[in-house]
């Protein structure tokens, strides 16, 4: 089957509801490289969505997967299986300290599904509190979380009730118009007052934040906010929880973004990175939470599949093994030097910011505004040089920088001249 065949026959018969950023047909993947059918070879700055964190079809990943192939493919809840046992001891020993007990499921839509309805079963509350522009996922309890675009929303209302947003402290383009050398803190005051005049505190059961946004701009909470919003959440008696779905295993250069604030989360969410590609995502909390959840309050049949887990107790063993949280915050700290030395050449772009391997790089029109076409073209310019981007921020003026951690300075710098070059 040619290209143009196969991309004919997906849109034929795939949703329009699921979007593409690219037209590539990926044959074959390895490290940091994608195959196309059609012979080029890309440089994988997307990695698959942030989740081949160790690079693509790691060997030692293949070998795990393989392996458990060939023991088990499937526990269904049935039965209890090793490699998920194994994985909930490895991950009890490098999530935030007292996390140590774990819910698996297979997408990070679904680990924040099973976070909200822990928070709210075992605080006996039901009001929760997110941020404006977050990303949660699309499912429809996520997706009353998520408001980082009007659209994602568009044609499911009425959502999931007692839903309450504060803005999210993106210091950049701040949603109260402020600057961050002469503010307050002012949107953790809203947040406040949300707490003063749209629902008590001894009614919220859960306040859920994205260390570092995602899919809403790739901004960073400033440690000095999560450190306000965690204490207000143990002042009210509101279980904090840290989604990390997209900022986690390495890819902030180190294995969770909220140990950048010292922050330990009540509840803590992820999935991308955690099995390089296989289906999976968890639930953490401490035993003294996860235990208010009684027998049968949530359930799974595919989650902590045998074949995943064993592909993610891989992924783990590689991170550490390869030093790739160091290597992560090495690379990128090259990477935000470089592109700040752009910053001064290109006054279209306005911002760079960025934890380790998760990067953005914010473009905008000469008035200022957001520079979406000029974005859309850098991502095309770099997609002909083969070097693979997306965009993200509600106006798609973020180019989001996420490599595999398994990138070198060699690789890295290469990327860069690529994107240099499409800028101009």
């Amino acid at each position: 089957m040619t290209n143009d065949n196969a991309i004919k026959k997906a849109k034929k018969h795939l949703t329009p509801a699921l979007v593409f950023h690219t037209e590539i047909i990926a044959e074959k993947a390895e490290g940091i490289y994608v195959f196309g059918a059609d012979g080029a070879r890309y440089m994988d700055f997307s990695s698959g969505l942030a989740v081949t964190n160790v690079g693509h079809c790691h060997p030692a990943v293949v070998k795990a997967a393989k392996g458990q192939l060939d023991r088990l493919i499937h526990a269904g809840c049935i039965y209890y299986n090793e490699s998920e046992a194994l994985l909930a001891v490895k991950l009890s020993h490098i999530t935030p300290e007292g996390i140590d007990m774990f819910f698996f499921s297979n997408s990070g839509a679904e680990a924040v599904e099973g976070a909200i309805k822990l928070a709210r079963c075992a605080t006996g509350r039901q009001g929760i509190i997110a941020f404006t522009g977050g990303f949660h996922g699309r499912t429809m309890g996520a997706l009353s979380l998520t408001a980082s675009n009007a659209k994602y929303r568009k044609h499911y209302h009425p959502l999931l009730p007692s839903v309450f947003h504060a803005p999210y402290p993106y210091c950049h383009r701040c949603f109260l118009g402020k600057k961050r050398d002469t503010c307050s803190t002012d949107c953790l005051q809203y947040l406040k007052d949300i707490l003063r005049h749209q629902i008590a505190p001894e009614e919220v059961a859960c306040v859920i934040i994205e260390p570092v946004l995602g899919e809403g701009g790739y901004s960073a909470a400033p440690p000095d906010y999560m450190k306000m919003l965690k204490e207000l959440c143990e002042k009210e008696g509101i279980l904090f929880i840290a989604d990390e779905v997209q900022s986690g295993f390495g890819r902030t250069g180190k294995w969770f973004a909220c140990e950048h604030s010292g922050i330990r989360p009540d509840i803590i969410t992820m999935a991308k990175g955690i099995a390089s590609g296989f289906p999976l995502s968890a639930v953490g909390a401490p035993h003294a939470i996860m235990r208010k959840w009684p027998p049968g309050a949530h359930g799974t049949t595919f989650g902590g599949n045998p074949v995943s887990s064993a592909a993610a107790c891989a992924t783990i063993d590689v991170i550490v093994k390869e030093g790739l949280l160091e290597n992560a915050a090495k690379t990128g700290g090259y990477a935000l030097r470089r592109l700040k030395a752009m910053q001064k050449k290109h006054p279209f772009i306005s911002d760079v910011r960025g934890l380790g391997l998760m990067i953005g790089v914010e473009i905008c029109e000469e008035d200022g505004s957001p520079g979406t076409g000029r974005m859309k073209e850098v991502l095309k310019r770099c997609l002909k040089k083969g070097l693979i981007i997306i965009e993200c921020g509600i106006d798609k003026n973020v180019a989001r920088l996420m490599p595999p951690l398994t990138v070198n300075e060699a690789e890295m710098a290469k990327a860069l001249d690529i994107f240099e070059e499409a800028l101009v």
